[in-house]
């Protein structure tokens, strides 16, 4: 998939469609932001909502999913789209860039299921390739680089910080005993890894042993949770009056800096958080949907002056 910009060949349900749109409402001429496009789940539907003569800008950092965005998004009419290889968190950067003050921001964290199920990424524990896990594939280290060069205690820490993995020392010690015969470099190295330092009594029956490793090794080497409630804080104040800011999140650290900053912003008299607990999938979605079990969205709204 990562060669193929051919977007009939990757499928992706994007998360809590029916919420978003009842809290975004985007209307016809209004100007909405997507920052962090995709597949272009949810923004095919607001350009559908905000035409004719509506605005829309994506952003995403992944150039394969920002090319299939811009592709699917080609095929709606009467509105005006804007497209920026970037960080979600230079949000407030890129809409200002483009004098835009939006009615409507989207930031969904999760992955995509393109991304997930893309074995060149090495994202996933179940599909052999290289052990990279980079969103943006043109900086940064990958995931390989990153194990290879950490000591046991620092890669304990990463488990335990981003994943909750109990087994973190173990790992951490098990992964530095297997590199010094041989660099980590396919995600079977690390799922070897982790399987050699978890007594087979001691799994949890109800996930794979990796997952958790794998999680908190994708989000140390994308910066995942690294300034995200500065961020959010940010897009708030690039709102239009009465425009409204929609967080989808997946992570418990994702999730504190959202109810951070949002509580930061409806401190003032500018701002009103729109729920006091997050909103979360309905069961329908989980069972057709696995992958939208952990998702929690959360709402600020910029008050009308």
């Amino acid at each position: 998939m990562s060669d193929d910009k051919n977007s009939s060949n990757v499928r992706h349900e994007p998360v809590m469609v029916r919420e978003v749109l009842e809290v975004l409402d985007p209307q016809p001429g209004q100007t909405i932001v997507d920052g962090t496009l995709g597949l272009s789940g949810h923004a095919r539907i607001f350009a559908e909502a905000i035409r004719p003569g509506g605005t829309l800008l994506g952003i995403d950092w992944d150039e394969t999913m920002l090319e299939i965005g811009k592709q699917r998004l080609s095929e709606v009419s009467d509105v005006t789209t804007y497209f920026a290889r970037s960080n979600y968190r230079n949000i407030a950067h890129i809409v200002r860039s483009h004098g835009l003050v939006p009615n409507g921001i989207l930031l969904d964290l999760g992955l995509n299921s393109a991304q997930i199920d893309d074995p060149e990424r090495g994202i996933a524990f179940s599909k052999d390739g290289p052990l990279d896990m980079r969103m943006d594939r043109s900086s940064g280290e990958p995931a390989s680089a990153l194990l290879n060069r950490l000591s046991p205690h620092e890669i304990e820490k990463i488990l335990f910080e981003f994943g909750d993995e109990r087994w973190g020392k173990a790992i951490g010690k098990k992964i530095v005993e297997r590199r010094k015969e041989q660099p980590l470099r396919t995600t079977k190295d690390l799922v070897d890894a982790v399987l050699a330092a978890i007594p087979a009594g001691a799994r949890d029956k109800r996930i794979h042993p990796a997952t958790r490793t794998f999680q908190a090794v994708r989000i140390a080497v994308n910066a995942e949770l690294e300034g995200i409630d500065e961020t959010l804080v940010d897009a708030a104040n690039c709102l239009a009056d009465g425009g409204t800011l929609v967080v989808l999140s997946y992570h418990s650290g994702e999730d504190r800096q959202a109810k951070r900053a949002f509580r930061e912003l409806s401190s003032t008299d500018e701002f009103i958080d729109l729920f006091k607990k997050p909103k979360q999938p309905a069961s329908d979605e989980i069972s057709r949907n696995p992958r939208s079990r952990s998702a929690k969205l959360r709402a600020i709204r910029r008050i009308l002056t």
